[in-house]
């Protein structure tokens, strides 16, 4: 029996996202989205807030539109699908670290940034990062980042 682990994410961008040349003519567009969750401390009254990071993986072929690439700016708003996933490695002091992925599969800018941090007024339309002959294939899968990819 066929399984289903997806996720959406609505958050904002960190950084600008990176475009990184992989193996097989393979591009892979890596960028961090916060998540907050706001609460009131009960004991105290004063609003709270949790900060998650998700390191975010588009991956695409050479040679299709990178346009989304315009508008992966830091600061933007995303709605985000996905395949999630937790990576652990070990830093150069030993510790061990643990990281959450999300394998991108649909991308929907809710507010775009400009370069120079001002909102942009004409929303780019969603886009669909999967299922298509321009985007990748179920062979990518295959492929497993670390932290100097980001």
């Amino acid at each position: 029996m066929a399984t289903v682990f997806e996720t959406r994410l609505i958050g904002n961008i960190g950084k600008d996202a990176v475009m990184k040349n992989m193996e097989r003519g393979v591009i892979a567009i890596n960028f961090p989205v916060a998540h907050n969750k706001n609460w009131k401390d009960k004991r105290t009254g004063e609003t709270k807030t949790k900060t998650t990071w998700i390191n975010c993986t588009i991956w695409k072929r050479e040679g299709v539109n990178l346009r989304i690439l315009d508008f992966l700016k830091k600061g933007a708003m995303v709605e985000l699908e996905g395949t999630p996933y937790a990576k652990a490695y070990k830093q150069e002091d030993g510790t061990i670290r643990t990281e959450i992925r999300l394998n991108v599969s649909k991308t929907n800018i809710l507010r775009a940034i400009k370069s120079d941090g001002t909102l942009v007024d004409d929303i780019f339309e969603s886009e669909n990062c999967s299922g298509s002959e321009d985007n990748f294939d179920s062979s990518i899968d295959d492929f497993t980042l670390d932290e100097s990819d980001f």
